[in-house]
């Protein structure tokens, strides 16, 4: 099971996201620091993840970006960025600031044609599709996409270049509701060759391994990290 610490960025600093209201995120409080390149190094050398899921909120509301920040954690950690993407050249420049790989999300993904082009253009395994949903439903400008359920977003928008893709319920993150396991089990048992992370809602390591007895390769936590409910003996007990 991987565990990927989330880095929500905004304004600057590393925030709280709360059921993906994004007006009401305020930054990082609880046992780990709001400067985000001190949080990585947090998660790095105090719970031994090196392996980050970074959202520019600000790119992806067009608010503006953090080129300087993402550059400067991917230097201390295997990062995968959603920065709103849904051009190759947006995307290769992530890649040329020293992200690992760089997510797609349906929430600002035009189109199928969209992510032809990115994974025709991106070296092999560069892209992780997310699956952003809000209650179950997919959150996406393409009428195509908009409001369908997960398992039916994952059937029109999986490629054979496509080996990983994160299913993240903003309505559940932040929100102590726990994650949707059931869906997990549902879109695994359709796609086992797809590698699943799941996203929001993650309470504890309890809901760790419920999400990897579904067929989870891994999940991002943020809330139960910066609070301390899963903290080095927790992520050592789950390995």
């Amino acid at each position: 099971m991987r565990v990927v610490p989330v880095i929500d960025l905004k304004g600057g600093t590393a925030v709280h996201a709360v059921r993906g209201e994004r007006e009401r995120y305020r930054a990082v409080r609880g046992v780990l620091s709001s400067d985000p390149l001190a949080l990585a190094r947090a998660f790095r050398d105090e719970f031994g993840l090196e392996e980050l899921y970074v959202a520019d909120l600000d790119a992806i509301s067009g608010d503006g970006e953090h080129s300087a920040h993402i550059g400067a954690l991917a230097r201390s950690a295997r990062v995968m960025v959603d920065a709103g993407v849904s051009e190759p050249d947006r995307a290769q420049a992530l890649l040329e600031l020293g992200a690992h790989r760089v997510v797609i999300g349906t929430e600002t993904l035009t189109g199928a044609e969209a992510l032809d082009r990115l994974l025709a253009a991106l070296p092999e395994g560069a892209v992780v599709l997310s699956i952003d949903l809000r209650d179950g439903r997919v959150l996406s400008p393409d009428p195509q996409l908009a409001d369908v359920p997960a398992l039916e977003a994952v059937a029109r928008l999986h490629r054979a270049g496509l080996h990983e893709a994160i299913v993240l319920d903003l309505a559940r993150v932040g929100s102590g509701a726990g994650p949707d396991v059931a869906m997990i089990a549902e879109l695994h048992a359709a796609r086992p060759e797809l590698e699943l992370l799941a996203g929001g809602g993650v309470r504890d390591v309890a809901d760790l391994r419920a999400l990897g007895d579904a067929g989870a390769a891994g999940a991002l936590v943020a809330t139960a990290l910066h609070r301390g409910v899963i903290g080095p003996d927790e992520l050592a007990g789950l390995r």
